[in-house]
């Protein structure tokens, strides 16, 4: 089926979720849906935040993208996740816009007033569709009311995108009636392209020749005390770099006295910060094998970059992390909270690279990741024409 103008008449979509300058994988991910979805032939608009958290429950540095806007879209900065006001200033906007469909990018319950207020009022006043591409509905970390919150954001909605197994389970215990398809997450193609293995590490000063990546901002549920644990057991048989690149959400003493504890301060680089857009190909291109050892998890947008790299991946065995990998061939998948299964698949991963071509294996799973496929999910669901996986 050809790309353009894919399922029917061209329609209207706004995009609702957070666009640059505000920095991450959802903005990223947004962009890239907007790319698509014009490139289809449709009209596009993002319908983003001036203020997606208050400072106070923000664990971050800032919420801007220091580094360069990569795709260029069309975006209003209307909303503030804490005033009800902008909400009702955004609906006025909409009844201005006209979309078909209002398309939500749905990842935590903080969200699901602000979700739930404009999408009413859009749907019940205006005749808007409303879709969800849900990321989570049930929190990685739990707090009081969020199950109410979460049903009130998925109120009312028309169609659901499932990314995983895991989201689609968690979304049927919320909404039973929900009508929903299951489009898994798309590889992350906005970053700059590949570099020799060569020169990204000389960018990044590695003298190794063998490099592990652990990628994204650090919390608890994201384990990466049980990659530092297993490093012990891995230097024992190679010589290899562990390279942290992350802003720490929680836990950085607590992450600096146990690499000190085991003595692996020359053997642990950690770079304390957001990377930049067009700084993220020199840490992929310098990893062999791209480590994610979370506790909780549904799916990851890390996986898809190290997929657009076309670097294989260690993940546990939580939500639809399972679900992307191949094992033994784009990766590997082990027990949530186990040091020595973490250490034996890495250790694995060298011993294999000799004979597993992995470059070939992910090069070929990862077109199941694609943006059209993505695309067409949306359309679909703004136009009625799917049925209920």
């Amino acid at each position: 089926m050809p790309f353009a103008g894919f399922w029917g008449n061209n329609m209207r979509f706004v995009i609702v979720g957070t666009a640059f300058p505000m920095r991450g994988g959802i903005a990223q991910y947004v962009a890239l849906l907007y790319q698509t979805l014009i490139q289809a032939g449709h009209y596009v608009h993002v319908l983003s935040f001036k203020r997606q958290y208050p400072e106070l429950f923000f664990p971050g540095k800032t919420q801007e993208d220091e580094g360069k806007e990569l795709i260029s879209i069309q975006s209003t900065p209307l909303l503030d996740s804490i005033n009800p006001l902008t909400w009702i200033k955004a609906f006025l906007w909409l009844k201005k816009v006209r979309p078909d469909a209002l398309v939500f990018k749905y990842w935590m319950p903080f969200f699901a007033p602000c979700y739930a207020v404009l999408g009413g009022l859009a749907k019940w006043k205006l005749g808007i569709r409303l879709i969800y591409i849900c990321d989570n509905i049930i929190p990685h970390e739990k707090k009081p009311g969020e199950v109410l919150l979460t049903k009130l954001g998925l109120r009312f909605v028309d169609g659901f995108i499932a990314q995983s197994a895991s989201v689609r389970r968690d979304l049927l215990s919320m909404r039973p009636d929900a009508l929903y398809m299951d489009i898994p997450h798309p590889v992350y193609t906005i970053f700059p392209e590949a570099i020799s293995k060569t020169d990204a590490r000389r960018k990044l000063r590695i003298s190794e020749k063998s490099v592990i990546l652990y990628f994204g901002f650090i919390r608890a549920y994201k384990g990466l005390k049980y990659l530092i644990q297993a490093m012990p057991g891995i230097l024992e048989k190679i010589n290899v770099r562990c390279v942290i690149c992350g802003e720490f959400y929680e836990g950085r003493d607590e992450t600096f006295s146990l690499i000190h504890e085991l003595g692996l301060d020359s053997h642990v680089t950690v770079e304390d910060r957001f990377t930049p857009n067009e700084m993220v190909n020199q840490f992929f291109c310098a990893a062999d094998l791209v480590v994610l050892p979370y506790v909780t998890a549904t799916q990851s947008g890390v996986v898809q970059v190290a997929y657009y790299y076309n670097r294989p991946v260690v993940v546990t065995r939580v939500g639809g992390l399972p679900e992307v990998v191949l094992e033994g061939k784009t990766g590997y998948v082990i027990p949530p909270e186990n040091p020595a299964a973490l250490q034996d698949a890495v250790l694995r991963y060298y011993k294999d690279e000799k004979t597993t071509d992995f470059e070939a294996h992910i090069e070929k799973e990862k077109q199941k990741y694609s943006w059209e496929r993505m695309g067409e999910a949306v359309a679909r669901l703004a136009q009625k024409q799917f049925q209920k996986d």
